[in-house]
């Protein structure tokens, strides 16, 4: 249950030092500098004359799209380097930035990362580059994440709004209807254990990202971000209450597989059937067909279960966005790779290659909410992916310093799931130590 970019678990000792170096000069608000102004015009010119730009990407859909803007401007010379997968590449940033070398013109960085790059000012700032103009172009929850504190730090290249996959043939089988509320959820679980004791509804051995997106899918606001330094962690809202009330239920009666995210494991069960469900991202299809190819015509998709009954509340689970890294001497040339690789022509390019869009025109476009998937028995999908993207929870915030938090989680919260330590008391530990480990690098955590 955790975006694809996430395979490779955040190791510990990676995103401490990610996070300290990238926090260690917070504190003196005197030196961000101004955001800068680049016109129309300088990108036109930018383009014409040419040049080189480097690109960090571990997406698949990033080189394509640049050979074809590279065959649309001739003179512009892009090289795409995968740097490794999210916390590895963070690090590797982190590591460039302070050598002064090596850093390139544009980064690939996740929504839940992205304010700590933009709170050190290493990303620039484009609002003053006309990226304000584009709000409406982009999916509510996407656009919210690339502007944290006010500034535009970045284009969203996807999303994440979250729904309910299940294996239609399990559920048959078992007479269950698919679960349109949590407590209904909770009661197939139930059902399905008792009719079968090697099937589950779902796995869950303890993850960040599931557990802040069914937080915020709830209602919940547990971080609160107030300029550059303050931050408030709160897990006992009640949005966060309602998410701990159902799930402690469901470890209690052991409705939840223990079985890891993401290993051939798991891929197994959710093409055997003992695996039920999966709520999680809209990014999420390409994985099963290409990790579990026997589940091709059993799966489908549902609106994610509710809260309340009658509701139309979803949440994102992961995404990412391209940012210009403030290093950048070309940054009019980086930005007319940005415009066009999130905004422009680009966006279909990456679409044709697999990438879930973050941009209204596409996810609203016939085309694309038409389309018919063979491995989900030929259902239109994407009309429920979009319909989500809409229906996403607004306000939600991040910490600036969330990698470091959700690299600690299975040392707190995580506890929950496999010693006797209840959920809501994990997620206060969590919260301990997240304020802790703020207040040492400066903020003014509470």
């Amino acid at each position: 249950m955790m975006y694809t970019s996430r395979r490779n678990l955040l190791r510990l000792a990676g995103a401490a030092a990610f996070a300290t170096v990238a926090l260690s000069a917070c504190g003196n608000d005197d030196d961000a500098p101004a955001g800068e102004t680049v016109t129309a015009d300088d990108v036109t010119k930018a383009l014409t004359d040419g040049g080189e730009l480097l690109i960090w990407s571990w997406d698949t859909t990033i080189k394509p799209t640049a050979d074809a803007f590279m065959a649309k401007y001739p003179k512009v010379k892009i090289s795409v380097v995968n740097a490794g997968t999210n916390a590895d590449q963070y690090v590797a940033l982190q590591n460039a930035l302070q050598a002064g070398k090596g850093v390139p013109d544009l980064a690939h960085i996740e929504y839940y990362a992205l304010s700590q790059f933009a709170l050190q000012k290493q990303v620039a700032n484009i609002a003053g580059f006309g990226a304000t103009a584009l709000k409406d172009k982009f999916a509510p929850g996407p656009w919210n994440g690339v502007t944290p504190n006010g500034g535009v730090f970045g284009l969203p290249l996807d999303s994440g709004p979250m729904v309910l996959y299940y294996n239609k043939e399990v559920f048959d089988k078992h007479s269950i209807a698919v679960p349109e509320t949590w407590e209904q959820y909770y009661e197939a679980a139930k059902k399905l254990r008792a009719a079968d004791p090697n099937v589950y509804i779902a796995s869950d051995s303890g993850d960040a990202g599931t557990t802040t997106s069914m937080i915020w899918q709830a209602g919940g606001k547990p971080y609160t971000v107030s300029g550059e330094k303050d931050v408030t962690i709160n897990f006992a809202d009640a949005g966060a209450q309602k998410y701990t009330t159902l799930w402690q239920k469901m470890i209690d009666e052991k409705l939840l597989s223990s079985i890891s995210g993401w290993t051939d494991e798991w891929f197994q069960a959710l093409g055997n059937g003992t695996l039920a469900t999966l709520v999680v991202g809209a990014w999420m299809p390409s994985n099963l067909v290409s990790g579990s190819p026997n589940g091709a015509g059993k799966w489908r998709v549902a609106k994610m279960p509710q809260w309340e009954a009658g509701g139309n509340a979803s949440a994102e689970n992961g995404g990412s966005a391209m940012s210009v890294m403030e290093a950048s001497t070309r940054k009019a040339l980086a930005y007319g790779f940005l415009d066009y690789l999130t905004n422009g022509e680009g966006v279909k390019t990456r679409i044709d290659n697999g990438a879930f869009p973050a941009t209204t025109a596409d996810l609203n476009s016939p085309e694309f909410q038409g389309k018919e998937f063979p491995y989900f028995g030929g259902q239109k999908i994407n009309e429920l992916f979009a319909a989500s993207s809409a229906a996403v929870v607004p306000g939600w915030q991040y910490l600036p310093f969330q990698v470091y938090a959700n690299s600690i989680f299975k040392d707190t919260a995580g506890q929950a799931y496999i010693t006797p330590t209840k959920l809501a008391d994990g997620l206060k530990a969590w919260q301990d130590a997240s304020i802790k480990y703020g207040n040492e690098q400066g903020f003014t955590a509470k």
